[in-house]
């Protein structure tokens, strides 16, 4: 794993973000992990989330020429993403959006800089990707091309159509998804930190259970 990597699994376990234990997610499966970067509320912590962001993105080798947030979590988000690359050298715009037009003032659901060239979406997690959808649909209306989505976790689980949201999201709307961690790298991380045998143990199974096939 990448170093970036290491550091936020690190924040994301010693903030919350990354439990485990028994959760019942949306779908109705019992998940061994929850993971929930609303968790993140403090400027310490929100500098190291949005560095290992852009540490990300720019591992990637992706050109792109702005960042967008959807609302609301990503509307904090790209902001801090957009620091962290500014104070590496890569001054971008960004934009966001509200989740209802104004009708005074400047008006409008964009909010920031106009979309225009090749654009990352800055969000938390892909459940159905509905959302992310919403932000495609919205940017290619004004004539940007949404090239990706940058997120924190890919769960590599399987969906209703027998594919994970990501692999959904790529082949539907041609965007390409780059995670901070997959599950599978949160598996390398417990072990190499001699986490409880018991929770890596339940992790694997779910996965063998619920995860895409390689």
């Amino acid at each position: 794993m990448q170093e970036h990597q290491t550091a936020f699994l690190r924040l994301a376990i010693r903030h919350e973000v990354l439990k485990f234990g028994q959760f019942t997610l949306k779908s109705g499966r019992v998940s061994p992990y929850f993971f929930n970067l609303g968790k993140i509320s403090t400027g310490a912590a929100l500098r190291g989330l949005a560095q290992a962001y852009a540490a990300a993105l720019q591992a990637s080798g992706l050109h792109y020429d702005m960042l967008f947030g959807p609302a609301y979590k990503g509307i904090p988000l790209v902001a801090a993403v957009a620091c962290a690359l500014a104070e590496g050298g890569q001054d971008l715009p960004y934009a966001y959006n509200r989740k209802e037009t104004k009708d005074h003032g400047e008006g409008g659901l964009l909010v920031g800089a106009n979309p225009r060239g090749r654009v990352v979406i800055v969000d938390d997690v892909l459940t159905a990707g509905t959302a992310m959808r919403e932000s495609v649909k919205l940017l290619r209306a004004v004539g940007a091309e949404p090239v990706a989505a940058l997120i924190a976790l890919d769960r590599q689980e399987t969906g209703p159509a027998g594919l994970s949201a990501v692999a959904d999201l790529e082949k539907t709307e041609g965007l390409k998804v780059i995670p901070l961690v997959t599950v599978q790298d949160v598996l390398t991380h417990l072990m190499r930190e001699n986490a409880d045998a018991a929770t890596v143990a339940a992790i694997r199974d779910y996965q063998a259970r619920y995860g895409v096939k390689p």
